[in-house]
């Protein structure tokens, strides 16, 4: 089965994992995920990552002491059919800060907290909060 968006898919499996309460979620392999998955695990919004052997990684989703998902939405932004480009000036705060955007930058993948320190724009992939 070959998927046009990537990023979308990757977001879908984890909301869809979310909603059943798992602990981990399997997904297909490219440096992109990989990127966006050190990202959540840098800020905390998932336990871990593992590549595995089959071109695959899985996800290792967080969850708050009363069993609520830390991640409570993941919105795609940026489309293959519509780039969404934003300088760090422009860049919108997600949830008044309390969420992140993840940007693709020149410097690899990137919050919008960082992307405003480092004075960097980039394509929005997603907001998460």
């Amino acid at each position: 089965m070959s998927v046009t968006d990537p990023i979308a898919d990757m977001l879908t499996r984890i909301r869809n994992a979310n909603m059943i309460k798992a602990t981990s979620v399997v997904i297909p392999l490219s440096n992109l995920k990989k990127a966006v998955a050190s990202v959540l695990k840098e800020n905390g919004y998932i336990k871990d990552f593992k590549i595995m052997e089959n071109r695959s990684f899985k996800v290792y989703l967080k969850y708050t002491i009363d069993n609520e998902p830390i991640l409570s939405r993941l919105k795609r932004i940026s489309t293959p059919g519509r780039r969404i480009y934003r300088g760090y000036q422009d860049m919108e705060k997600v949830l008044d800060g309390l969420g992140m955007a993840i940007v693709s930058t020149t410097k690899g993948i990137l919050t919008d907290h960082e992307c405003r320190k480092l004075k960097l724009g980039g394509e929005v992939l997603c907001h998460i909060w």
